[in-house]
C-alpha cells in the first residue's frame, strides 16, 4: 500500500487526499507535524514540508503537484473522460495554471495564514513560534480570501467546473484550500453564490467525506462544515 505523510489541515495534503479519493486509491496516512522536524522525515524531505507520497513503484514523490502529475501519468489514462488532468495540451495548461494559483498563490495569501495562526501555533512550543495568533496575519487572510472567492465564482459562472467542462485537479486544489478556511468559519459564502454552489458540488463527492471528518483537538468546526447543503 502507498503511504502519505501529511497533516490533516495542510491544504496541499488535503488536495492530494482528494486526488487519491477520486482515483479510488488507498494510502496509509501518517500525520506529520513538520515543525517538530522529525529526523526520519527530514531524511525523506529536507524541506520539511507536506505532503510526501510514497509507493513501491516510484519511491518518494515530494510535493502535492509532483505527486498529482505522477498519479496522472500512471493512472490517468484508465479514467477516460474522468481524467483529472485533461489529455489535450490546452486543457492541461489551464488546469496546471489553476493548480498553481490555488496551491501556490491562494495558499500564500490566505490558507497558509489561517492554518498557521489559528491551528498549527496551538500545538507548537513557544521556542518554535507557537503561541497566540497574529491578528494582523488573520486580517490579511480574511481580506485576501474575498478576492479568491470572487475568482472562483467568476470561473464557475463561465464554465461547468473551474478549468472547463469536467472536474479536474483545479477544482480539487481550490476546494482543499477553501476547506481549511471553512473549518475555521472564515469563508464569506454569502458574498458569492456561484462560488458557494461550486463548492457544494465538490463537497458532495465521496472523495471529500474523509476531510469532513477531520477535527482539530479542542477546536470544533463551524456548524455547517460537514453539511452538504449549507
Amino acid at each position: 500500500m502507498a503511504t502519505l505523510y501529511h497533516h490533516p489541515f495542510c491544504a496541499q495534503s488535503r488536495f492530494l487526499r482528494l486526488v487519491l479519493g477520486e482515483l479510488g486509491l488507498e494510502a496509509e496516512l501518517i500525520e506529520e507535524r513538520v515543525w517538530e522536524r522529525r529526523l526520519d522525515f527530514l531524511r525523506m524531505n529536507p524541506a520539511a514540508s507536506t505532503p510526501v507520497y510514497q509507493e513501491e513503484q516510484v519511491g518518494l514523490v515530494i510535493g502535492a503537484m509532483p505527486a498529482a502529475e505522477y498519479l496522472d501519468e500512471t493512472r490517468g489514462l484508465a479514467l477516460g473522460e474522468r481524467r483529472l488532468l485533461p489529455p489535450d495540451p490546452k486543457g492541461r495548461v489551464e488546469v496546471r495554471r489553476l493548480m498553481d494559483w490555488f496551491n501556490g498563490k491562494m495558499h500564500a495569501e490566505v490558507t497558509g495564514y489561517f492554518a498557521h495562526e489559528k491551528i498549527f501555533k496551538r500545538f507548537m512550543p513557544v521556542e518554535l513560534g507557537g503561541g497566540a495568533p497574529d491578528m494582523a496575519s488573520i486580517r490579511a487572510a480574511r481580506a485576501n480570501i474575498r478576492y479568491h472567492l470572487a475568482y472562483i465564482g467568476y470561473l464557475h459562472a463561465e464554465r461547468n467546473w473551474l478549468a472547463g467542462e469536467s472536474l479536474s485537479y483545479a477544482d480539487l486544489a481550490a476546494a482543499a484550500q477553501l476547506s481549511v478556511a471553512d473549518y475555521l468559519g472564515d469563508v464569506p459564502w454569502a458574498e458569492n453564490e456561484a462560488a458557494k454552489h461550486w463548492y457544494q458540488k465538490v463537497k458532495s463527492r465521496p472523495s471529500f467525506r474523509p476531510l469532513l471528518s477531520d477535527r482539530v483537538t479542542g477546536m470544533e468546526p463551524v456548524s455547517h462544515y460537514a453539511d452538504l447543503d449549507f
